[in-house]
């Protein structure tokens, strides 16, 4: 988890990590500064809860993906030559199934 706090509070910074703690980050960044352990470990809830917001995304993503691009087409095809709503009612079923959270407030 240290590597997307890291990731989050000093993007595109150059440093190394030998394990998982705060001891073994080398800082090899010449403009950004190294972030404090306060810093990273204040950064940790963060990254988590953004993880779970998006959470939804990679579980829809994988279930539109069952059904290959061409599958797609011909299902957007038939339903625009038919009058009907096969494709639409797939995705809002996908869409049901993994619902997106609500915004936190």
């Amino acid at each position: 988890m240290i590597v997307e706090a890291l990731q989050k509070i000093r993007a595109g910074a150059l440093w190394s990590l030998d394990g998982e703690s705060y001891d073994g980050l080398t800082w090899l960044d010449d403009v950004q500064t190294k972030p404090t352990e306060s810093e990273i470990n204040a950064a940790i809830p963060v990254v988590l809860a953004e993880q779970a917001a998006n959470a939804y995304k990679r579980l829809r993503a994988a279930e539109y993906n069952l059904k290959s691009t061409g599958e797609q087409f011909a299902m957007q095809h038939d339903d625009a030559k038919f009058g009907t709503t096969t494709w639409v009612d797939w995705q809002d079923g996908i869409k049901a199934a993994i619902p997106k959270p609500p915004i936190a407030t």
